[in-house]
């Protein structure tokens, strides 16, 4: 079976896009959100005086682990076996949802405690566990949220970014027992009421899940870096721990892990460090879980790697920096790109791993202005993918759409400088009833709709620069 043909078309963006952009109070949570991260993030990175030399190490890194993956993956395996843990191997979300599953009913386990994990939105996990009857409770407060709502993450780092805090408080009010009639919408007060609510299932939970930031082949040591403490829940309290791991989040050794642990607080929260930094290696008799099984998940990442362009999108760390930064993604969400993985990463990444035919316009969600690169704390060069896409998206309609066959009579248009003036008098008159005050604002018909969809067009102008130099001589 080829890879495309393995996951579902996704929903074409600019639909969903026109539908986001016209709920003006999504737009501004959006605009709100991202603009206070931005600025907090700018000031954090300001602080570190060789910020662009942990970027080119952070780029280094990660290039140079890529080239060798399989041979740091197998040293992972042996590393956390000899530490007492347990690896399985996934090739896609299917195989990974039913080794979780199998594993948390060999325990006899019906709740099962989940740190956030967007490896296990990916495979939609919660979902596939849910039809064996197990109840898979988010503890992220965002994600909490999310879940409460029944829907689906809009952003990598802050999953509720759409929603405001009377929102929340609706939606708290709705559906936890332990929130109060007078309820306000002060984040304490509801973080509160959410700490109330997974307090008591923390201290029942028999099983965990999460999802890890990086594991170091050399040692076997899994870590998550977070800012609440329920991940930390998650990862200790229980006797089982169950972690799903993307086969790009492997760094070689140790000393690579004090990089990635300065770049990704401050471009992710905007903070020095993260408040909890999960480490753990193993198990140990007495101390934490008894039993710790790693899923290792491929579900396309071979496909990507094997990409010369595409390949750097799996450098990601998962920061968001760049969704933060974004003009598209400010205006339209993360729920328009139809994946687990949003903004500009979402736009290459998601195509990647599920074929570039069933994602065809997410390459196109961008204006090209290069921000996301700038912003990516390990110089992921997300517009040359962008256009790497574009290019197989194009090749992939074949030589002879519509397209093609309109480049290829401007290609003679502009080739004979008689024909290209006679059609600019032609495009005047045939623009009459379309312009209004230089811009042609009216929706073009046929195939020239795309152009008007969601843009005005300048109209052609009364007299061409030739034109009006040689009356002027």
């Amino acid at each position: 079976m080829s890879h495309d043909m393995e996951h579902p078309p996704l929903s074409p963006f600019p639909a969903a896009a026109r539908l986001a952009l016209a709920d003006t109070q999504l737009r501004a949570n959006l605009r709100h959100a991202t603009h206070t991260i931005r600025e907090k993030r700018d000031a954090a990175v300001a602080e570190v005086d060789d910020w662009q030399a942990l970027r080119e190490s952070g780029r280094a890194i990660k290039e140079r682990t890529l080239r060798h993956l399989d041979s740091h993956l197998l040293e992972l395996e042996a590393s956390v076996t000899r530490a007492g843990g347990t690896v399985h191997w996934a090739r896609d979300g299917d195989e990974c949802n039913r080794i979780v599953a199998d594993l948390v009913r060999a325990h006899g386990a019906r709740e099962v405690v989940k740190a956030k994990s967007l490896t296990t939105e990916e495979t939609r996990l919660n979902a596939a566990l849910a039809r064996h009857g197990i109840h898979a409770l988010e503890t992220d407060l965002a994600q909490l949220i999310i879940q409460l709502a029944g829907e689906t993450p809009s952003h990598i780092l802050v999953p509720a970014i759409h929603k405001n805090r009377a929102e929340v408080r609706e939606l708290f009010l709705r559906s936890l027992p332990q929130a109060p009639a007078d309820l306000s919408d002060d984040p304490r007060a509801l973080a509160e009421v959410a700490r109330l609510h997974l307090r008591e299932r923390f201290l029942a939970a028999g099983v965990g899940i999460s999802g890890a930031n990086f594991a170091v082949a050399e040692t076997g040591t899994v870590a998550v870096v977070e800012s609440e403490g329920n991940a930390r829940m998650c990862t200790t309290l229980p006797d089982v721990l169950i972690t799903v791991m993307g086969i790009e989040k492997l760094i070689p050794t140790w000393e690579d892990l004090e990089v990635y642990l300065q770049l990704l607080p401050r471009s992710a929260t905007a903070e020095r460090m993260n408040p909890y930094t999960s480490l753990w290696t193993g198990v140990r008799p007495g101390d934490g879980p008894q039993e710790f099984h790693l899923v290792l998940i491929d579900n396309g990442r071979t496909s990507v790697l094997a990409d010369e362009v595409g390949r750097q999108a799996l450098r990601c760390i998962r920061c968001s920096a760049c969704l933060n930064v974004c003009p598209v993604y400010e205006r339209t969400g993360g729920h328009a790109y139809g994946s687990t993985y949003s903004g500009p990463i979402g736009a290459i990444l998601t195509p990647l791993l599920v074929g570039v035919r069933n994602a065809p316009t997410l390459p196109y969600a961008s204006s090209l202005c290069g921000a996301c690169y700038e912003a990516c704390p390990v110089k992921i060069n997300i517009p040359e993918v962008l256009l790497h896409l574009r290019q197989q998206v194009v090749g992939a309609e074949g030589p002879r759409t519509r397209e093609a066959v309109a480049m290829r009579l401007l290609a003679v248009l502009f080739g004979h400088r008689q024909l290209y003036e006679r059609a600019q008098r032609v495009g005047r008159l045939l623009q009459a009833p379309l312009a209004r005050r230089g811009m042609i604002r009216a929706r073009l018909p046929g195939p020239l709709a795309g152009w008007t969809d969601a843009r005005d067009l300048p109209a052609l102008a009364a007299q061409s620069f030739r034109e009006w130099w040689g009356r002027g001589r």
